[in-house]
Formats: C-alpha cells, sequence, structure tokens
C-alpha cells in the first residue's frame, strides 16, 4: 500500500456567532411522523465538501450565498428544522414549530491545501469544519442539521454539515444536498423531495411473516481470545486502515467469485462484501464454533409494492443479514459465500419489509452489533456532484471513522470504479487481515 502521507500542517479556524435558519415561507407547526426503519439510525453524520476559489465569483461570499439557499431549501425540506421529540408511545418524531436550522459562517488563515485528504481519517481535523453544538447533551437538544462554511485564505472554502440519520438515509441526504446546490444556482429542483413517510407504515396489526436474524444477539467470544503467542486478537486498542481496492483489485474478486460457473453474474459490491466479511472474521482468530453476523443495507425504493415515488426524502433501506459460524465460513467456498450474499439480497422483498417494519412495530428491536460487520456503503453516493455555483467539490467525504464493528465503503473519484475500504481491528487482527487481502490488493 505504500507508505502513508503525512497529516497536513495545523489549522486554526474561527467562528462567527451562530445564526438560526428558517423556512424562507412560515410552515405550520406539527407533529412530523418517523417509521420504524427511522428510528433505529438516529445518530449524527458528518461530513465535509471541499470547493476550490473560482475566479469568476472572487468577491461573492459563498456562506451568504449557502445560507440564502438554506431558507429557500428549508420550505421544500421543512421537517429539517424541527426537533426530535419522543411521543407518549415512546416513539421519536419531529416537533416542527420553526426551531430552525443552525448555521455558522466561519475562517481560516491557512489554504485550503491545509486540510489534506480527506480520505485519511483525523475526526480532529475535520472535526473544525463541522459545527458542535455547545452543551447539547443528547439528540433531543440538537438540531437535525448543522452547516457551517469555512473561508479560507486562498478563497476556496469548506461546506461541513452534521445532519441526524433518522432525516434521510444515504440517498436522501444526497438529493438533499444537491437540490440545495440547485437552488443556489437560481436552478429547479431535479428531484423536488416527498416528505410523506406514510408509504412505510406499520400495519395495524402488526403481521411478522418472515425470519429477522439480523436482529439475533450473539455472544461474541472474540473479546477474550488471544493468539498462540499470547497477544489479544481483540481489544481496546483499535486501529482503523483505509484499503483501496482497485478497479483491477475488483475485477479480481469477481473472477474468483465466478470460477466454477457456480455465478452467472456478480456485481462489485457482492464479492468485496463477502472478501472482507470473511478476511475480518479470520483475523479475529475466533474459536470454530463463534457465530458471526454480516449486516448491509439494501435500498428498498423499487422492491416494496408500489414503488415508493422518486425523491422520498427518508430512510428506505433494511438490512440484508447473514449468520455463519467460523468454521462454517472457512469451509465455504468463494463463489458459495458471495451466492448467499446474493440471496441474502434477494431474499428483500415487498413481503420481508413490511414484515421487518411490523417486527419492529411489535418488538422495537434494534440491530445488535456484537460478532457483527455493518458494512456502511457510500460506493454509489453522488455528493461529487453537489455544486452551489463555485463548480463541483474538490473533495467530499465521512467526519468520522466508523465503529469497530463497522466498515465503510468509499467510491475513489468520479469514475466510481474504485473502492476505499475503512474498517478498524486491534492491531495483532489489523496484521492478519493486512496479509489476507494483500494477494488481492
Amino acid at each position: 500500500m505504500g507508505a502513508e502521507a503525512p497529516l497536513p500542517t495545523e489549522f486554526n479556524v474561527k467562528l462567527q456567532e451562530p445564526e438560526v435558519v428558517t423556512p424562507e415561507v412560515a410552515i405550520e407547526s406539527q407533529s412530523y411522523f418517523l417509521t420504524n426503519l427511522d428510528q433505529n439510525i438516529a445518530s449524527i453524520v458528518q461530513t465535509v465538501y471541499l470547493f476550490d476559489a473560482k475566479s469568476e465569483k472572487a468577491g461573492e461570499d459563498p456562506a451568504q450565498t449557502i445560507k440564502e439557499a438554506l431558507r429557500k431549501a428549508l420550505v421544500h425540506y421543512y421537517p429539517l428544522a424541527g426537533r426530535l421529540a419522543i411521543s407518549p408511545e415512546g416513539k421519536l418524531h419531529v416537533d416542527y414549530s420553526g426551531q430552525g436550522v443552525i448555521f455558522v459562517a466561519a475562517e481560516s488563515d491557512a489554504a485550503l491545501s491545509a486540510v489534506g485528504d480527506v480520505s485519511k481519517e483525523d475526526s480532529g481535523r475535520l472535526g473544525k469544519l463541522v459545527y458542535q453544538v455547545p452543551g447539547a447533551r443528547h439528540l433531543l437538544e440538537m438540531p437535525l442539521v448543522t452547516a457551517q462554511v469555512t473561508k479560507f485564505a486562498c478563497g476556496g472554502f469548506v461546506l461541513g454539515l452534521a445532519m441526524n440519520h433518522c432525516l434521510f438515509d444515504g440517498i436522501g441526504a444526497m438529493e438533499f444536498v444537491n437540490s440545495w446546490g440547485e437552488i443556489a444556482r437560481g436552478l429547479p429542483l431535479s428531484t423536488p423531495p416527498v416528505i410523506d413517510r406514510s408509504f412505510l407504515k406499520a400495519r395495524n396489526p402488526p403481521k411478522i411473516e418472515c425470519a429477522h436474524n439480523e436482529f439475533v444477539q450473539i455472544d461474541d467470544d472474540t473479546e477474550d481470545q488471544t493468539s498462540p503467542e499470547g497477544i489479544g486478537a481483540v481489544g481496546k486498542d483499535i486501529i482503523f486502515k483505509t484499503y483501496p481496492f482497485s478497479s483491477d483489485a475488483l475485477e479480481k474478486l469477481k473472477k474468483l467469485a465466478m470460477e466454477g460457473g457456480e455465478l452467472q453474474r456478480c456485481s462489485s459490491f457482492q464479492a468485496l462484501v463477502a472478501y472482507v466479511w470473511r478476511a475480518r472474521c479470520q483475523a479475529l482468530m475466533a474459536s470454530p464454533e463463534q457465530k458471526f453476523k454480516l449486516l448491509f443495507a439494501v435500498d428498498i425504493r423499487s422492491r416494496v409494492e408500489p414503488p415508493l415515488p422518486k425523491g422520498y426524502m427518508g430512510n428506505a433501506m433494511v438490512f440484508a443479514h447473514l449468520l455463519e459460524t467460523a468454521e462454517e465460513l472457512k469451509k465455504l467456498s468463494f463463489p458459495a459465500l458471495v451466492k448467499k450474499v446474493q440471496d441474502a439480497i434477494a431474499d428483500v422483498t415487498d413481503k420481508f419489509v413490511k414484515s421487518v417494519i411490523d417486527y419492529i412495530e411489535a418488538t422495537r428491536a434494534r440491530p445488535t452489533l456484537a460478532g457483527t460487520l455493518l458494512v456502511s456503503s457510500w460506493s454509489r453516493l453522488a455528493f461529487y456532484v453537489t455544486d452551489f455555483g463555485w463548480g463541483e467539490p474538490t473533495q467530499s467525504g465521512s467526519v468520522t471513522l466508523p465503529e469497530k464493528e463497522v466498515a465503510f465503503f468509499r467510491s475513489q473519484g468520479k469514475d466510481q470504479k474504485s473502492i476505499d475500504v475503512v474498517l478498524g481491528l486491534p492491531a495483532r487482527a489489523m496484521e492478519i487481515f493486512d496479509q489476507l487481502v494483500q494477494p488481492v490488493l
């Protein structure tokens, strides 16, 4: 993989006073419904978008342009200006009474190049570019969206966003940010949002028609597992690495998956998720009977009947899953494992989606992550097309590292033919994982 590039020099950011941005047109106060698929992922996602200076935009203030466009965007996306609340039934909903999005303009005396490579995770560095609300102790006290525009001495700037995942999945977030950019450029919305979430409301009474092993609790013995050398395979000292799977590496994986003729087709994602999951499980040096679970999101927009309307704003995904013992994973051929991934995706039918929504309604269950790898794939999200009038971002990406049970899949560049895999493991397990994946890289 070569030597790691040094982190950039330190840069300072000076914040102006936060402002409250509300919809340009008054919206009636109301309670906004969140589905069961929204309930389980109420967490803050932080992203940054880096934009170079444009000579034709010299003298224009990007913070002012983006803030005014936000006022207009919130007319279409008004729930973003509300706050989370808990209903008498113990469910999350949005209390909208015009509370507003928090917007902050900021400046740095450094050049934009000081930010460095966004793909090299350093939340302390990138965290300066996303506004944190002082004193907010939990999600109910946090805005659903905060936006910070940091102008650099070179004329470039960074848009830093903190958005609550319960409002939208990756596709919905992408559509919001891109719509915001269209408004800033004086264009009509190419994908107007559909904010009605009743399409995915639970049935009354709930009707659970499928098994939902994605919610199974696993006892994880790797927490106490030690290697023959006496080095803990799993411990508290988690290190994170980024593995770049080039288009050539992905083609290698697809060829491996197609060997023997068991599969007629195979996508890069299917091959990669199977490969990474098995290598990670092997690296943890678990006992043969240890169970491992794989979770990955499947977009349900076209899988439910009727299909969700274009522009559906909420979380339109459920978790496909595999559950295998370490011994079973070891015995499976790679094509057979990829076939299991394909079958798990095929199992996400309209019947399954309605069943999982009702399962959550009846049990209030949440997927647990012990013994689990959850793959969060951003590889098909076109955040790079966001344009507020200064052209497309030179870089964009996540600010924070994943949890130790989570792996990020992110596309490299606009061609989206290569994928970066970001994951965390204990040092000894990471050494083994590195050895396992090097032949493909």
